[in-house]
């Protein structure tokens, strides 16, 4: 399909700075059977059954953004220093991550990067180095660090700041409370690099209620990568290239869920990111299995979902790959209306924005 085929007007104003409060108190679109209602977060239980199971992304978000300063040696042995960003992707060791780094043409295979600090860096407080190992066609850049394992993780936390998305960076600098609105109250495993922003809705006392209905609970894993904020360049989807992310499902989780399909249950997706988990760790006839591993699965209409019944996510941007995979789901006609009644309607978009309850448009045996 053409990329523009996702596209839709998107005031500015409707990208939201700040979660609500309390997070509950969020707006909800229900959308099934193209039929719109305007609720709120925290009516969700209502929508689900008895033997329904919510399932959940269990990751916690690093602060992945980096800034420092490159170092090269120049032609006469002088040290040339450029101010740099990068925001990390990808674990691939213990001491390696891949990242997209600003600016990138500046960027090449054996140069050192001194993080947390600037200009001259003479201080060594506050400090991470890292040595350039591969510069990819696909804009990222493969790190190797100084340190590795829990030292690395740590250094990083001290270094590091919350990598907002860029629609929300670009208008303000991020502050101390994006280190805990931006993280939801599931998160348990540290890597990713953007939250899994569904479940920001949640509390305590509303997941209580979802329990209360007599729905089961269940986590699984996806680091999210700063892929999630690359726009589609592509003009065909077919062109666009999605990069992988880490992700887990246990094999408790995957027999609880098949327990709940043999039931008669529905799996009710708390964010793509669990979706496209589990998406990925289902085989052709339904079976949930145990998936441990990297994906780069790429949703788009004409996809027939295996795992997924109900979707509960915020609103995306126009010709995103978020947006391609909510086509996908409830239909891309049913989607373009919804969301021409959520921009007039004055909901709030992306990550601190509101949320929508999707019905997955064709049920599949």
């Amino acid at each position: 399909m053409k990329t523009a085929d996702f596209d839709f007007d998107l005031p500015d104003y409707r990208i939201a700075l700040r979660p609500a409060e309390p997070r509950d108190a969020a707006r909800l679109l229900v959308v099934r059977d193209g039929v719109l209602e305007d609720r709120i977060i925290r009516d969700l239980p209502g929508f689900l059954e008895p033997g329904d199971a919510l399932v959940f992304n269990d990751t916690r978000v690093i602060p992945a953004r980096l800034s420092g300063v490159r170092q090269r040696v120049g032609p006469e042995g002088e040290t040339l220093t450029v101010e740099v960003e990068a925001t990390l992707h990808h674990r691939d060791a213990p001491d390696v991550w891949s990242a997209f780094m600003k600016p990138g043409k500046r960027i090449k295979a054996g140069d050192r990067i001194r993080f947390g600090a600037r200009g001259d860096a003479a201080c060594e407080l506050g400090r991470l180095d890292a040595t350039v190992v591969d510069k990819g066609e696909d804009g990222l850049v493969t790190l190797r660090f100084d340190l590795a394992g829990p030292m690395l993780d740590e250094a990083i936390r001290d270094v590091g700041i919350m990598p907002l998305p860029p629609y929300i960076a670009a208008k303000r600098a991020g502050d101390d409370r994006d280190r805990s609105d931006y993280q939801t109250m599931f998160a348990q495993l540290d890597g990713s690099v953007a939250a899994p922003t569904a479940g920001l809705h949640f509390t305590p006392a509303l997941l209580d209620a979802v329990q209360a209905r007599g729905v089961s609970t269940h986590a699984v894993t996806l680091h999210v990568g700063a892929g999630t904020f690359l726009p589609v360049k592509a003009d065909d989807t077919v062109d666009h290239k999605m990069h992988s992310e880490w992700g887990e499902v246990s094999a408790q989780t995957a027999a609880a869920l098949n327990a709940v399909r043999a039931a008669g249950g529905r799996i009710v997706c708390v964010g793509t990111t669990s979706l496209r988990l589990l998406e990925s760790a289902t085989t052709e006839n339904g079976e949930i299995r145990p998936f441990h591993g990297d994906t780069a699965i790429f949703i788009t209409p004409g996809y027939r979902f295996r795992a997924a019944d109900v979707l509960m996510t915020n609103f995306h941007l126009p010709k995103s790959t978020l947006f391609m995979l909510v086509s996908a789901f409830a239909g891309l006609e049913t989607m373009k209306a919804a969301y021409a009644h959520a921009v007039k309607d004055g909901y709030r978009f992306y990550s601190y924005g509101d949320g929508s309850l999707l019905f997955r448009a064709t049920a599949f045996p």
